[in-house]
């Protein structure tokens, strides 16, 4: 039997306020253990939450960029289980009445592009952290375990995707896409390997045709993108094969094991019965009038999608666009330069080659680094008047991301401007054909690979300076006209 695999993800997203979610203690990712805590995120009797004004208006902005409906009237619950790094043994969440829900991110697969419906985005509180201490890390196994609350009650939003993702694939751009469009609303750096974006997946399979949904498992400790294909991939072969032998899925959590490749049986999957929701007494209703809404989305920058199609129609490659498009300082960054008068082309595989590789070796952002529009404006000038040679060029743009000046400052520093005067080449282009006679002859005999030859002498001879274009009409010239 052919099965179609159904998938739906759970998005959480710590977002980059400056205090939690309801105390005024510091967002610090960088403290000592348990040092930006207070009664209320340590869960102390009689102490009272206060919302984060600004976490609330970032989620409707989460929200409006998804093209969710924001409800008027939304409600925080407490969503009760027992777990160590939970102070309260209860987690202030949303339950049925969520502040955004009814949205769609648009993915696109192989150039298709599908509509992965957004049921909810809800908010709510992180918990503490866990350090298992001992072989493997787990807490199987572990000789003893370490909590850090400087987690708890960081604001937490969880974006709930409807049950349209169809493949590991599909789910991998579901998630890029998703990480695009929050970095791009400045609202969370969104960063997988440090938890600041988590994903749970929700996997289960029917037989094709078929409109009623399987038993679905839940795969959880995915910390890249890589990760949760590979695990989504495993999870929908491992449950073929149950179906194909004739057995029953278990409806269960399951851990992805990056060491082994595979997923593993956690504990059995809760439904919301067992976490007894009920309102929170503490907390009022949240009202969100129009005013208000409509002024949050007048914060909304150019979307990952939008800016996307508006580089392609500039005459910019997919691959590049996706790249520009999914990192809002690039994308600006691209654009200031082009604006200026940067060329596009050149700009963009700047940015999405030497810049991102960059980046991704010293583990940085864009942001980080003294490189500005003006210094790729100067760049693209210096390669279209022919003073860099396109090696020349990539170079010098490393010694400006170094810190070394401006792109004529680190040329003329490294000595790696352009010889384009005919005059200052001529002698070495004589030189070259008087040593290469054969040469010589056989570009009088019309065979143009000759020349190319005599080019690389050149180069040689001059240490990569001379223009190569300008040398090959020179010696040309020199033989014809001889």
């Amino acid at each position: 039997m052919s099965y179609e695999s159904v998938i739906g993800i759970e998005t959480h997203v710590e977002l980059a306020t400056a205090s939690k979610m309801f105390c005024g203690c510091k967002v610090d990712f960088g403290a000592e253990p348990n040092t930006t805590v207070c009664p209320v995120c340590l869960g102390l009797p009689g102490a009272m939450p206060v919302p984060n004004e600004r976490a609330i208006e970032w989620i409707v902005k989460i929200g409006l960029a998804l093209g969710c409906d924001i409800a008027p009237h939304s409600l925080f619950h407490r969503k009760n289980y027992f777990y160590p790094d939970l102070p309260k043994n209860y987690q202030i969440s949303q339950y049925d009445l969520p502040i955004c829900v009814n949205g769609t991110l648009d993915v696109t697969v192989d150039g298709e592009t599908r509509a992965i419906g957004i049921t909810r985005v809800h908010m709510e509180e992180d918990t503490g952290k866990s350090l298992h201490v001992g072989e493997g890390g787990r807490i199987h196994g572990a000789d003893h375990s370490l909590l850090d609350f400087n987690r708890s009650g960081v604001p937490l939003v969880e974006v709930v995707s409807e049950p349209d993702i169809r493949s590991a694939a599909e789910a991998r751009a579901y998630a890029t896409e998703l990480q695009g469009l929050i970095r791009s609303l400045g609202v969370s750096d969104a960063k997988l390997e440090e938890g600041s974006m988590r994903f749970d997946a929700n996997v289960s399979l029917r037989p094709e045709g078929v409109e009623e949904l399987g038993i679905r498992t839940e795969t959880k400790n995915m910390n890249s993108l890589r990760s949760l294909e590979q695990a989504l991939a495993y999870e929908i072969d491992r449950q073929g094969e149950v179906l194909g032998s004739g057995g029953s899925i278990t409806q269960e959590t399951r851990h992805w094991n990056e060491q082994d490749g595979m997923t593993h049986a956690m504990r059995g999957k809760e439904e919301s019965s067992d976490y007894r929701y009920f309102p929170e007494p503490d907390l009022v209703p949240l009202a969100v009038d129009d005013a208000w809404r409509e002024q949050v989305r007048s914060t909304l920058p150019e979307l990952p999608q939008a800016r996307r199609i508006r580089l392609m129609e500039s005459g910019i490659e997919e691959g590049a666009a996706r790249q520009l498009a999914a990192d809002a300082a690039m994308g600006e960054l691209f654009t200031d330069a082009v604006a200026a008068g940067g060329e596009a082309r050149d700009v963009a595989n700047w940015l999405t080659g030497e810049v991102v590789a960059h980046l991704k070796r010293d583990d940085i952002a864009v942001t980080e680094i003294p490189l500005t529009s003006d210094h790729l404006r100067e760049l693209s000038e210096m390669t279209a008047k022919g003073d860099l040679s396109a090696t020349a060029a990539k170079e010098v743009l490393g010694g400006v991301m170094m810190g070394e000046g401006s792109p004529s400052q680190v040329a003329a520093a490294r000595d790696l401007i352009q010889v384009t005067d005919v005059a200052a080449l001529g002698s070495e282009v004589d030189a070259v054909l008087a040593a290469n006679g054969d040469a010589v002859e056989k570009i009088r005999q019309g065979e143009t690979k000759a020349v190319g030859f005599l080019v690389g002498q050149v180069m040689k001879a001059t240490g990569g300076k001379a223009d190569p274009k300008v040398v090959g009409d020179l010696i040309v010239s020199k033989v014809k006209g001889g």
